[in-house]
C-alpha cells in the first residue's frame, strides 16, 4: 500500500471560471491556473503522483508547456491514472478538503464526488470531499484564494 498527500492553492480573480472537482460552480471569481485552474483535481493528481514517488504535478505537466494551457484537469487525472495502472496499483480511497470562503459548496459536492470516482475508477462511497471556510481569516477568508488538500491510498493489484 502507498499513501499520497497533496496541497494546492490558487488565486481567485474575476474573469476566470470556478471549476472544482470537475464541476463548474457559478461565482463572480474564478480559480487562476495554467490549466483550467481546478485546484481540487490538481491535488487529486498530485496525491496519486506522490504515492507513486513520481515527483509533483509541475514535473509531469509543466506550467510552461503550451500543451497544458487551459487543459481540462480531468484529462490530467486520466493521464496520471495510466501511470497508477502501469505501476500495478489501484486506488482504494481518497479524502479531500476544499478551503473556500464563498460560495457554499454543499450542493455541488455530490457531483464532485461522482466525477472523481469515475476518474479514479472507484465507487463514490470511497471518495470523500469536504468543504470548509477559514472564518474570514487570511487569503482564503479575504476571498483571494482557494486551497485544497487530498490524501489517497493505493493498493497493489493482485495478479
Amino acid at each position: 500500500m502507498r499513501i499520497g498527500l497533496s496541497t494546492d492553492i490558487h488565486r481567485l480573480e474575476e474573469g476566470y471560471k470556478l471549476i472544482i472537482g470537475g464541476v463548474y460552480v457559478p461565482y463572480e471569481l474564478g480559480s487562476v491556473g495554467h490549466s483550467d485552474g481546478d485546484c481540487l483535481l490538481h491535488t487529486v493528481c498530485e496525491s496519486l503522483i506522490g504515492a507513486l514517488a513520481l515527483g509533483d504535478l509541475g514535473k509531469l505537466f509543466p506550467d510552461t508547456s503550451e500543451e497544458f494551457k487551459g487543459i481540462d484537469s480531468s484529462l490530467l487525472v486520466l493521464q496520471v491514472m495510466k501511470k497508477v495502472k502501469e505501476k500495478g496499483y489501484k486506488v482504494v480511497n481518497i479524502d479531500s478538503t476544499v478551503f473556500l470562503e464563498e460560495p457554499k459548496l454543499s450542493g455541488y459536492i455530490p457531483a464532485m464526488r461522482e466525477n472523481i470516482a469515475k476518474l479514479l475508477e472507484i465507487e463514490v462511497d470511497y471518495v470523500s470531499v469536504k468543504a470548509t471556510t477559514s472564518e474570514r481569516v487570511g487569503i482564503i477568508g479575504r476571498k483571494e484564494a482557494i486551497m485544497t488538500e487530498s490524501i489517497v491510498l493505493l493498493e497493489k493489484k493482485e495478479i
